[in-house]
């Protein structure tokens, strides 16, 4: 799978012209890796699954916005790239910095991070759909880290897909993102004890730091 990730921006990541299942597959597989840590966002979504309160609504905008983001990454990216070949090479360079500090700093946390389990016990305010959604929109929109993810990162890695394939990459990402926030929501309802403990969000960093470094080598094996 990490063989996707290795190739030259002519066939990006080892994809070979029409391959919509590898374009897809790319997607999805970057998408996830970005997605899966620990930050304001899923832990607010995953509180609110805990607590039961409006948790598809938080899914669907989630998901949205992360497509949205991803898919303007893509069609500005392409046309940066189309009118400046030489970008690609320093933006795949500046991805696999990014991608080394992020898993860096995951590993920090997991191993360093003293850490705090998810409480909502304590919580007795309980707001409206538009509040809950108002929140996470200035939760997801406000923090500068979802425009590197989503419209640089991601969208650089997506707007060097061939042709429509820069969609089946599109969708493969929005796709990641629905099955994590399925994902958190499930757990949000089911394993409420295991995410009270510190230890739990530890566990997830280490494995975000992890997946996190294996894309920086790859996106730096790809520029030799």
């Amino acid at each position: 799978m990490w063989a996707l990730l290795s190739s030259s921006s002519s066939s990006t990541f080892g994809l070979s012209g029409g391959a919509a299942p590898g374009a897809w597959l790319a997607g999805f597989t970057v998408c996830m890796s970005l997605i899966v840590s620990i930050g304001a966002q899923n832990a607010y979504v995953l509180r609110q699954a805990v607590a039961g309160r409006h948790v598809r609504a938080c899914v669907v905008l989630c998901v949205l916005v992360d497509a949205v983001l991803i898919g303007a990454g893509v069609a500005g990216m392409a046309r940066l790239l189309e009118s400046a070949p030489g970008l690609g090479r320093m933006l795949t360079l500046g991805g696999a910095i990014f991608l080394l500090a992020y898993g860096l700093f995951a590993w920090h946390r997991a191993l360093f991070g003293a850490g705090a389990g998810l409480r909502t016990e304590g919580d007795r305010t309980r707001q409206g759909l538009l509040g809950v959604l108002g929140t996470l929109a200035a939760i997801t929109l406000l923090n500068p880290h979802v425009y590197l993810d989503t419209v640089v990162l991601v969208g650089s890695i997506g707007a060097r897909q061939e042709g429509g394939l820069k969609w089946v990459f599109v969708a493969g990402a929005a796709s990641a993102s629905l099955l994590w926030f399925l994902m958190l929501a499930f757990a949000g309802r089911q394993l409420q004890g295991v995410f009270a403990k510190p230890m739990a969000w530890r566990l997830l960093d280490g494995l975000t730091g992890t997946i996190m470094l294996t894309l920086s080598f790859w996106l730096w094996q790809g520029l030799e």
